[in-house]
């Protein structure tokens, strides 16, 4: 993989405002804060996602090219957008970066892998039927839902305000830790940021 290839990040979610804060949508706010650091607005692409295109790391010839995307489509059908967004900036498979809400991690802990199974996650099951497994995972734990509460209902409903309250604060760590992993790579990021 040359370092010329750029990366594609992927933030997973469900469009539209009444999804904007669930905790489904972690990886669109892990997505727009990247967009923010790198000093770009999300503009829509052909592929059916919006992107943004900039640099990632320090000045020079340590920096790489990356294309950060919200797909436009609903969860479960991600791997459209991202396959369209992979063939048109060329991007090999082992630079793709999918950020994702996942229930059998605390709430705020943060893993990431490359490759392995979709542990029942649709967007991750849309990508890996697109692409094949082995792209990166930045698994962004919510926890499992309360007493009976459905995984579905509990997916989709907005942090609660107790979690509201560091959620900044853990958003923003899954961003360090998207950018480690590409400047610096996967071993680096995880032992700096799996917990």
């Amino acid at each position: 993989m040359a370092d010329a290839d750029p990366w594609l990040v992927v933030g997973l979610g469900n469009p539209g405002p009444e999804y904007a804060r669930n905790r489904h949508n972690v990886g669109f706010m892990v997505a727009d804060l990247l967009a923010e650091r790198m000093g770009g607005r999300f503009k829509a692409h052909k592929s059916r996602a919006q992107v943004v295109e900039g640099r990632c790391g320090a000045p020079g010839p340590s920096s790489r090219r990356v294309v950060v995307a919200k797909p436009g489509t609903f969860m479960n059908l991600s791997g459209g957008p991202t396959t369209a967004l992979r063939d048109f900036y060329k991007v090999p498979v082992a630079n793709i970066v999918a950020i994702h809400d996942e229930l059998d991690i605390d709430y705020g802990a943060l893993r990431l892998k490359l490759g392995g199974g979709d542990n029942g996650h649709n967007g991750l099951k849309s990508i890996t039927k697109s692409l094949g497994a082995e792209y990166h995972r930045v698994r962004f734990g919510i926890g499992r839902p309360p007493g009976r509460m459905q995984v579905a209902d509990f997916v989709l409903k907005d942090f609660s305000a107790a979690e509201r309250r560091e959620l900044d604060y853990f958003v923003d760590r899954a961003a360090d830790a998207v950018e480690t992993l590409i400047v610096d790579g996967l071993e680096r990021a995880q032992s700096t940021y799996n917990s």
